[in-house]
């Protein structure tokens, strides 16, 4: 296994969480089996106790996570340096199979630990803690994924082979690449851009109708073709250059480290929205984050423009 001091740091919190969470996950059997809030039995009174451990337990371990996914890219992006022909941290996630799996993954798992949060925050603030059962029979399911993401984890430490030349971010990027995302620079600009703005001017609209099931569902969208749309086009004005479309690289010094704004705006806008259909307070909150995002990336063509006269 490669061992660099980020990956055992990221290795000795994975063994931390392992422990703790699977204290919480028996406890959260207990509760989802036995809770009954009207009972004034000692059995009761001994699960709110063992509740209040195991929801502490699971919020710090689900706020950790959070910025933890920040240092996993940053430590990408550093494993880059020893492996032959990664110019980023795309090419370590393709460096094994597990790359592009663990990264899906850690993604999905920030939204429903979000999701996680948000519905412990909502229980905690109401006197009879009506989420109580539901949150921790949710949690049963999100161990699951918690311990199949820090699995895949150490697997694709383990199987990085820094003897191994691999694909830099300019091949896997491309209309040529044999991926999925290659799929998409075969669709006009245009129309993608058309479904950029376009869904972002119908979550306007929603969110003055106060519509927050359609908020929600457009919010899936958003995230979706902000992601192609930033790969396939906003990208190239952050780089100045038409060949170079890699996500990875935004994330690097040489671009003032943008892609951590971009992708934390996008993330907390779109969840933010998503999260909506169950609290509508939400919705202001989503708004403001994702019309950051959208600013900022429209400001990069716009300024090239300006600058050069032409559009890549």
């Amino acid at each position: 296994m490669l061992l660099t001091p980020e990956i055992l740091t990221i290795l000795i919190l994975d063994t931390l969480f392992v422990f703790f969470a699977s204290i919480s996950f028996i406890l959260s059997i207990k509760i989802s089996l036995k809770w009954d809030l009207n009972s004034t039995s000692q059995a009761q009174y001994k699960l709110e106790r063992e509740s209040f451990l195991a929801s502490t337990i699971i919020k710090y371990i689900f706020m950790l996570k959070i910025p933890l996914f920040l240092f996993f890219i940053f430590t990408l992006n550093k494993l880059a340096i020893v492996i032959p022909g990664a110019m980023c941290g795309a090419g370590v996630v393709n460096a094994t199979v597990y790359g592009n799996y663990l990264l899906v993954l850690k993604v999905l798992n920030l939204y429903i630990f979000a999701s996680w949060l948000t519905l412990h925050l909502n229980d905690i603030k109401q006197e009879n803690q009506p989420y109580t059962k539901l949150k921790f029979t949710l949690f049963i399911f999100v161990f699951f994924l918690l311990m199949s993401e820090i699995y895949i984890e150490w697997l694709m430490f383990n199987a990085i082979d820094i003897n191994k030349i691999v694909d830099c971010c300019g091949t896997l990027y491309s209309s040529g690449a044999n991926s999925y995302i290659s799929e998409f620079f075969k669709i006009d600009t245009s129309v993608l851009l058309t479904i950029f703005y376009g869904t972002f001017s119908f979550i306007i609209a929603s969110y003055l109708l106060k519509n927050r099931y359609t908020f929600s569902i457009l919010n899936l969208v958003f995230m979706l073709i902000s992601i192609i749309t930033l790969i396939i086009f906003f990208g190239i004005y952050i780089y100045e250059l038409p060949t170079h479309h890699c996500p990875f690289c935004l994330l690097q010094k040489d671009y003032y480290y943008i892609g951590y704004f971009l992708y934390t705006f996008l993330y907390l806008g779109t969840f933010y929205g998503i999260s909506s259909l169950f609290n509508q307070q939400n919705m202001k909150k989503s708004l403001f984050f994702n019309t950051l995002y959208m600013v900022i990336v429209s400001c990069y063509p716009i300024f090239y423009y300006l600058k050069n006269g032409v559009f890549l």
